[in-house]
């Protein structure tokens, strides 16, 4: 069964939640900008595009929006590689644009958060521009890495790091004599320049970037690379090869050291000298789930990503194991978990989760919305996963322009996938995206994914997502909070929160349980025996790879 409950627009915000920091329990959409709505018809979706749809995400009731990238950029890498922090791209619009986005969702009661990239900076940049302009170990390039090679002549890199994108971490420049020069880092594309955040200017920079879009009316900052901007004091070698691999696992010279979180104390400082409940989110690799919990401490920030829940396998225990490790992470240092599924970095879940069976797929994704939507604290979800989009695997390589497709051993570079232009309406490309085509081709099969197509389809996961964040407004026991697990059979995870029950079934057989009280939103559909005479209590059957909520 699904319930089918009308959209409506509502406050971003529970009176409750107001005291105790909007973010704990929040709802907050991912919007991959350049592929939600193209208002201009250049292929490219803008911010005039995102206002107008503004209603939809109102409707759909989540409370915040995450905005990736939009700032002057030459996108080798997305708008991840910025050229001016204070300018909207052209691609994208104008300030003005910005400035009326957030206007209009204050109005209808959602937040905006920006991305923020202080890892690196464009080659673009003028204080790129200015290193390579300037001499050898010149002031100018002391806002970046710059180190002389190793070799007889300077000819090899300055240490053994990788580029996450595969390859090496270190480009030799050509000094403005013409002469063979210094090397200097990147983690990610060699457009894409690290900064140096042991110089003072850097850190000054940034304080104004941050108050620049605060003065505008942000509710905060999604902080990319927020593990890396500090680097292991002589840059020491690792002494293997696919590093790529122990991100995540392990602490690196590059990642996850201790003195990022001097550089989060000062921001957290900032975000809280403004009104408002700004915030701080970070997208942060570490090995453990109490390493994470750093970055949230009660003077740090106040999100972290919870990628171990993202990439945990479909599997009762190991799930349960994730969540209990996130949670007593997070616990430890009072901060609120979150929790998500996809993002424009992964594959999307519905293919993650179903390989070549998209009706597998898209069945464990549903069953998983509603387990994420479920457990305590906040929740991302990323555009289009509402409408079950599935991964496009099969884009010709001359559209790919994720740089990591174009060099080896690093990320897959398939990254292009989960980053095609959603639809709207229509049957036929590019679904009332815009008034032209896409700047990624999308399949045809998608006319039945439609935002159109699925709204007011009880069966659809456009309904169920609609219904799931209504009550998880609604019902006081969701958001943020405890939780408690209850016995269940192998392959079942069933959990209680203040009047609320959750299961899911992730093994593949259907699972006998006694009913935990009146279902109130199910996956899949149901089949509950009742006692003759009785009006509670029988057995449920749950079917494989299906959550359902109960209300008791």
């Amino acid at each position: 069964m699904t319930q089918d409950l009308a959209p409506s627009v509502r406050q971003a915000v529970r009176p409750a939640q107001q005291a105790e920091g909007w973010w704990r329990s929040a709802v907050i959409y991912q919007v991959y900008v350049r592929s939600f709505a193209d208002s201009d018809g250049d292929g490219i979706g803008d911010l005039r595009g995102i206002r107008e749809r503004l209603p939809y995400l109102a409707g759909l009731g989540v409370d915040a929006l995450w905005l990736t990238p939009f700032y002057a950029s030459p996108q080798a890498d997305g708008g991840y590689d910025v050229a001016d922090y204070r300018a909207v791209d052209p691609l994208f619009g104008q300030l003005s644009d910005a400035d009326d986005l957030v206007r209009e969702a204050h109005r209808l009661g959602l937040r905006i958060i920006v991305d923020i990239v202080p890892n690196h900076t464009s080659d673009q940049h003028v204080w790129f521009q200015a290193a390579l302009a300037d001499r050898r170990e010149g002031t100018a390039r002391e806002r970046y890495h710059f180190r002389p090679g190793r070799g007889e002549g300077g000819e090899l890199p300055p240490n053994d790091w990788e580029s996450v994108f595969g390859g090496p971490a270190w480009t030799r420049i050509t000094e403005p004599d013409g002469t063979p020069g210094d090397w200097y880092l990147h983690l990610f594309a060699p457009e894409q320049p690290d900064l140096n955040w042991d110089n003072p200017e850097v850190r000054e920079e940034f304080t104004s970037v941050l108050r620049f879009w605060l003065d505008l009316g942000v509710d905060g900052f999604r902080i990319d690379v927020a593990h890396g901007m500090v680097k292991a004091p002589g840059l020491p070698d690792i002494g293997r090869t696919e590093q790529a691999k122990l991100i995540g696992a392990q602490v690196l010279p590059f990642f996850d050291q201790d003195g990022v979180h001097e550089i989060h104390r000062a921001w957290r400082q900032l975000l809280d000298s403004y009104d408002g409940q700004r915030i701080g989110v970070a997208e942060a690799w570490a090995p453990t789930s109490e390493r994470l919990a750093l970055y949230v401490r009660p003077d740090e920030l106040h999100q972290a990503f919870n990628f171990q829940f993202l990439t945990c396998d479909w599997d009762a225990p190991a799930m349960r194991d994730v969540i209990d490790q996130s949670l007593a992470a997070t616990q430890s240092v009072g901060a609120p978990t979150t929790w998500v599924l996809s993002n424009h970095d992964v594959v999307r879940h519905t293919t993650r989760y179903g390989g070549d069976d998209a009706e597998l797929g898209l069945r464990r994704a549903r069953a998983a919305a509603l387990l994420m939507l479920a457990l305590p604290g906040s929740a991302y979800v990323y555009q289009g996963e509402e409408l079950g989009l599935p991964e496009v695997t099969d884009l010709p390589d001359e559209v790919r322009q994720d740089p990591a497709f174009f060099r080896g051993d690093g990320q897959d570079g398939t990254r292009d996938g989960c980053r095609v232009p959603i639809p709207w309406e229509g049957e036929e490309a590019p679904y009332g995206f815009g008034p032209g085509g896409s700047w990624l081709p999308q399949p045809a099969a998608w006319a039945g994914l439609s935002v159109a197509a699925q709204a007011g389809d009880p069966r659809s996961m456009l309904e169920l997502y609609r219904s799931a964040l209504a009550l998880r407004r609604d019902l006081p026991g969701l958001g943020d909070g405890e939780m408690r697990w209850l016995d269940a059979p192998e392959g079942v995870l069933a959990f209680s929160r203040p009047g609320f029950v959750c299961t899911i079934n992730t093994g593949g057989d259907e699972a006998a349980m006694p009913v935990p009280g009146r279902p109130v939103l199910a996956s899949a559909a149901l089949a509950i025996s009742i006692p003759e005479g009785r009006s509670t209590g029988g057995t449920v059957r749950l079917p494989s790879d299906c959550c359902v909520w109960w209300a008791v």
